[in-house]
């Protein structure tokens, strides 16, 4: 079992999305456990609050290094774990990224608010900074979504048939090929011939080729550079 801690400011953010698809499929079968945790519990201040501005005078808000780190070790003192803090300036995900941390045991997930957190969180307890594209969200609840949704399908006996997960985009490298399903015509647009000939050996090589072509039209900066 996989179990992820997620450090937030607004836990009620992941309350449908616990309870949906793939991730509550994942808890179902005991192959993930969520836990949350509210990084005001361990403000100093009466009125819970976690934020200031920074120093500079630059515009903005910064979640203060003391009680992020306070909630960090509370929850590392049940175990060690990665953590990993969700950013813009985080290395961009990757598949290979979800194939890894689905192999962990215990993950941590830092979830940041306003314009940051205090750099001093992530120099010293932070273990990985991620970034699921180049722009900006109010906070880092959506992200560590996306990544639980991606680690969570990747999960022993999540996935009806995990050859699914091994035929997806990015799983070999490229994007995923052309997929179709019944009615055989649709709207006068019909099933290419070959998927319906029950020839396997011909039908994976129609796959890898239409992989390939939908790659080199799209995303060309997957395929390796050619001499």
């Amino acid at each position: 079992m996989l179990k992820i801690e997620i450090l937030t400011l607004f836990a009620e953010t992941f309350d449908g999305f616990v309870s949906a698809s793939m991730v509550a499929r994942a808890q179902n079968c005991s192959a993930l456990e969520l836990g949350f945790t509210d990084i005001r519990d361990f403000s100093g201040s009466r009125q819970r609050r976690v934020d200031d501005y920074p120093y500079g005078g630059f515009a903005g808000m910064v979640m203060q290094a003391e009680p992020i780190h306070q909630a960090l070790n509370s929850v590392l003192s049940r175990g060690p774990a990665p953590v990993i803090y969700f950013s813009p300036q985080g290395r961009p995900l990757t598949q290979d990224i979800l194939e890894h941390y689905s192999k962990q045991e215990r993950l941590i997930l830092l979830c940041g608010h306003y314009k940051d957190i205090d750099q001093r969180v992530r120099d010293l307890d932070v273990s990985d900074e991620i970034s699921i594209g180049d722009y900006v969200l109010s906070g880092g609840e959506l992200a560590a979504m996306v990544f639980i949704d991606g680690v969570a399908r990747l999960l022993p006996g999540v996935l009806s048939d995990i050859d699914s997960a091994r035929t997806d985009s990015f799983s070999k490298g490229k994007l995923g090929f052309p997929c179709y399903s019944r009615p055989e015509s649709f709207l006068e647009q019909k099933v290419p011939e070959l998927l319906t000939t029950g020839n396997h050996r011909k039908i994976l090589g129609w796959a890898e080729a239409q992989a390939e072509l939908l790659t080199r039209s799209r995303r060309p900066d997957l395929l390796p550079k050619r001499g």
